[in-house]
């Protein structure tokens, strides 16, 4: 059993970048990725932004060598979790029980979506190919097959907090002596049912979102993938660099509250920090930067926001939502922004919440609104709540 467990790698693709060194420099120079609606055929073209990865998927079939008629999903994890599988340089990595643990919430629904136009119009139409790879496992499973990874894989799906449980699964699975080496994080690409289905809850902003303001008016959606390499002691031993920091802390907590709304008093979200903090052996004052979920929802920062009041009282640590650069990714929200926080540490550096300029009336602090560097970043808390209730907090810790 380890009894700790490491970051050796990290891969990240977004609409802020295609690589972890290109999100860092769109991060630092306050660059966010919403526009045009330009990769789906909807009729919320010009109408409401999202932030898409900028890359066609030929592009991105060729950056993660897959093929190029697969889901843009599958093929968004398998640009960074071969990003982060080469950052980590493992060495004699086959030597290694090895798994790949993904989370995505919309499967290959892009394929299926197109499958559908053709087959309405005329029903001996539609290539059934595109709806062969529908459900959510399968984009995990093409990805491991190309990453040569046939120990042990699963797929996550627990709606925003997919990603943040496949990290928190994947430490489990080194914990419990079951594996070595866990590939962890997720993927989502953007859909017309995804759009469709936010714009229905009446949560999209028609601008660009502006987490934790008093005036925020909702999300924007987005796509991307983001992957951690975890290792055991005994794996970090034999790497060629050091690890990039630990994760020291997790916990999973669901208030059951409402299928798409966070409990007003944000319960979920307390438990969540709270048992993370308890893993981690650290305390509120410990904690440096909070990476939020921070979706721009009026529910949604109301009840985090209350909750980290509750949790945190008057020591209230640097803040920000770094989804007001990506959007919110769904599925994949949870491994950008574990990529971020292991970021942070590496850079001592916080994010600043773009377009913040109201504080929330009800809360005593505010998010950051610029850039901080040379911090003491040693402890990372980030935040990934989803629907349902279903609310997950990590803790990056440096070495």
């Amino acid at each position: 059993m380890s009894s700790s467990v490491y970051v050796a790698g990290v891969g990240v693709i977004s609409a802020i970048g295609n690589n972890a060194a290109e999100n860092l420099a769109s991060l630092k120079n306050k660059q966010a990725g919403m526009g045009d609606i330009t990769h789906i055929d909807t009729i919320y073209k010009g109408e409401l932004p999202v932030a898409e990865v900028k890359l066609s998927n030929e592009q991105l079939a060729e950056l993660s060598g897959l093929p190029e008629n697969i889901s843009r999903t599958a093929l968004l994890s398998g640009v960074a979790a071969k990003e982060a599988l080469a950052d980590a340089n493992i060495p004699d990595f086959k030597a290694w029980r090895s798994g790949f643990v993904s989370a995505n919430s919309v499967g290959g629904m892009d394929k299926s979506e197109d499958f559908f136009v053709e087959f309405f119009a005329d029903n001996d139409k539609g290539k059934l190919r595109d709806v062969f790879d529908h459900e959510c496992g399968s984009m995990t499973e093409l990805v491991a097959d190309n990453l040569g990874i046939s120990d042990y894989m699963t797929t996550v799906s627990t709606a925003c907090s997919s990603s943040a449980n496949a990290i928190f699964y994947g430490a489990r699975l080194i914990k419990n002596d079951v594996l070595d080496v866990v590939i962890a994080g997720g993927t989502d690409s953007l859909t017309k049912f995804t759009l469709n289905g936010f714009n229905t809850l009446m949560i999209l902003d028609k601008e660009f979102c502006k987490p934790f303001d008093e005036n925020r008016e909702g999300l924007n959606l987005g796509e991307g993938a983001g992957y951690v390499v975890l290792v055991s002691e005994k794996v970090a031993k034999t790497l060629v660099k050091q690890p990039d920091c630990e994760l020291s802390g997790y916990n999973n907590s669901n208030d059951a509250y409402h299928q798409t709304a966070s409990s007003p008093d944000g319960t979920g979200s307390y438990m969540a920090m709270q048992g993370a903090l308890k893993k981690s052996g650290l305390q509120t004052t410990d904690i440096d930067y909070i990476n939020l979920h921070g979706t721009g929802t009026p529910n949604n920062d109301s009840a985090e926001g209350t909750a980290i009041k509750r949790l945190f009282e008057k020591d209230f640590p640097p803040m920000s939502s770094t989804k007001s650069y990506t959007g919110h990714t769904l599925g994949a929200s949870g491994g950008i922004e574990a990529v971020f926080s292991v970021l942070a540490i590496k850079n001592k550096i916080i994010y600043p919440n773009l377009r913040f300029k109201t504080r929330m009336d009800e809360l005593p602090f505010e998010p950051e609104a610029e850039l901080l560097t040379d911090q003491e970043v040693k402890h990372v808390m980030s935040n990934s709540f989803g629907f349902g209730g279903n609310c997950t907090s990590l803790i990056f810790s440096s070495i």
